[in-house]
């Protein structure tokens, strides 16, 4: 009997740290702030552990336009291997909150991740840009 015990103990224990290791991976990190004339983003990120939000990659925080008067919009733009850059626009003369996930649909999970905040100039004029962050597994 108690080698039975023993056992069930031992099953529990490495459960029960599998899913701390799992919450582990899986938790926030805060990004540095990034800024260029006029857009600012503060957030952080995540890169997801596969079967969970498509093993993508996420990211939340507050997109603000830092010069309202000047009648551009600013957005952020978030890349994941193999893929093309996609945008999430904020509005013009607020801060707004975003919470999204970019991931590879043929994939259990992305390896690597790009991330900037740009600010929207029009057709004539280049958009400004941040710094880009590159994150990896």
């Amino acid at each position: 009997m108690d080698v039975r015990r023993s056992m069930v103990v031992a099953l529990a224990a490495g459960l029960f740290f599998t899913g701390v290791g799992s919450a582990v991976a899986g938790s926030w990190r805060r990004m540095p702030d990034l800024h260029s004339t006029g857009v600012q983003f503060r957030g952080q990120y995540q890169m997801y552990p596969k079967f969970t939000q498509h093993g993508g990659f996420g990211f939340r925080g507050n997109l603000a336009d830092t010069e309202p008067t000047d009648g551009h919009n600013v957005y952020v733009l978030a890349k994941v291997e193999g893929y093309g850059w996609r945008r999430f626009n904020g509005a013009q003369r607020k801060t707004v909150k975003l919470n999204k996930v970019v991931y590879d649909g043929a994939a259990l999970y992305v390896s690597r991740a790009e991330f900037r905040a740009c600010r929207d100039r029009g057709s004539l004029r280049p958009d400004n840009c941040s710094k880009t962050l590159h994150y990896s597994r």
